[in-house]
C-alpha cells in the first residue's frame, strides 16, 4: 500500500466513523477520537470483507463495500458506547 492509499484510507475511515455514529440511535457518550479509530478499523475490515465477497472493485461507487463499512462502524460504535458509557457511570 502506498502513502496516498494510507492517507485516503484514513480520511475515508474518519467519514465512515462519523456515518456509523449517525446510524446508531440515541446519544453516544464517547470521545470523537474513539469514533475515528472505530471508523478507520471498520473501513479496513469492510474493504477486506468486500474483497472476499468479490464486491470491492466495481464500476463507479462501491455502494456494497460502503454499506459493509458503515454497518461495521455502527456495530463498533454501539459496542464502544455500551462499554465506554458504563465505565463513566458509578
Amino acid at each position: 500500500m502506498e502513502v496516498t492509499g494510507i492517507i485516503s484510507a484514513l480520511i475515508i475511515g474518519l467519514i465512515i466513523g462519523a456515518l456509523g455514529r449517525l446510524v446508531v440511535p440515541g446519544r453516544q457518550r464517547m470521545p470523537i477520537w474513539l469514533t475515528m479509530i472505530i471508523g478507520i478499523v471498520a473501513a479496513l475490515i469492510g474493504t477486506a470483507v468486500a474483497t472476499v465477497l468479490g464486491v470491492a472493485d466495481t464500476r463507479g461507487i462501491d455502494w456494497i463495500e460502503l454499506a459493509i463499512q458503515v454497518a461495521l462502524a455502527a456495530g463498533g460504535v454501539a459496542l464502544a458506547t455500551g462499554t465506554y458509557g458504563r465505565r463513566g457511570i458509578r
